[in-house]
């Protein structure tokens, strides 16, 4: 299910502690009907509040408000609201490992897919960034069953990149003493884009990915005498 990105966060949002739910809600839009697409209105309005309040301080009133939609409308496509929480962050870290995957295979030199690799991480973790934001800083709200699920994908996704950097060490076009530590170390750049990228800023997602990959290559090549870090 894909999941969109409700944009700009609004200028002014008081601190989840602050605020009280019921208050901040939006004025409810006329009840739609229910239709194939409510579901992903309620994922779409979650992201939007969960990115906003945080998870504990967003009701599902407020879910409802934003998708248009009675609150009685959550329960007939999920069970609560550790459910759609759940939901989202399954998108965002099976969309993670898919755009790793496909960026680590291929037959290009091993720098090259190291490259696309960070590149495709980082650009989307600027563009997707309230998608991001919901996936990483919620992770300790999660239901157990799926919190053990993305676990597992995360260690796939990191199992992707050491692959990566122990092939290229094996012939000698990458340098690391320890792949595992630097593939996370570059993964954990890359997740960090979302916490401070602003759409209304001077990188567009692209040039981020392309610098955060240029950054990436540089910090594993090897080096000869003379070099200079730059």
């Amino acid at each position: 299910m894909p999941i969109a990105d409700p944009g700009p966060a609004p200028p002014a949002v008081a601190a989840p502690e602050a605020v009280a739910p019921e208050a901040v809600a939006p004025e409810a839009a006329p009840e739609a009907a229910p239709g194939p697409d409510a579901s992903l209105r309620m994922v779409t309005a979650a992201v939007d509040a969960f990115s906003t309040h945080g998870f504990h301080a967003t009701t599902t009133r407020d879910i409802a408000a934003r998708a248009g939609l009675s609150p009685a409308a959550l329960y007939v496509h999920f069970p609560s609201k550790a459910a759609l929480l759940a939901e989202i962050s399954l998108h965002g870290h099976r969309t993670a490992l898919d755009l790793v995957t496909a960026a680590a295979s291929g037959a290009e030199p091993v720098t090259e897919r190291l490259r696309r690799l960070v590149s495709a991480f980082a650009s989307w973790h600027a563009e997707h960034h309230r998608v991001a934001r919901v996936v990483h800083n919620e992770y300790g709200a999660l239901p157990d069953a799926a919190r053990g699920e993305i676990a597992a994908i995360r260690r796939r996704i990191e199992q992707a990149v050491e692959d990566l950097i122990t092939t290229g060490i094996a012939e000698g076009s990458l340098q690391a003493d320890q792949p595992r530590r630097v593939a996370r170390a570059l993964l954990s750049l890359c997740v960090d884009v979302a916490r401070w990228f602003d759409p209304a800023g001077r990188d567009s997602p692209q040039e981020l990915g392309d610098l955060y990959a240029d950054l990436a290559v540089r910090m594993v090549s090897p080096q000869r005498a003379g070099d200079a870090v730059r």
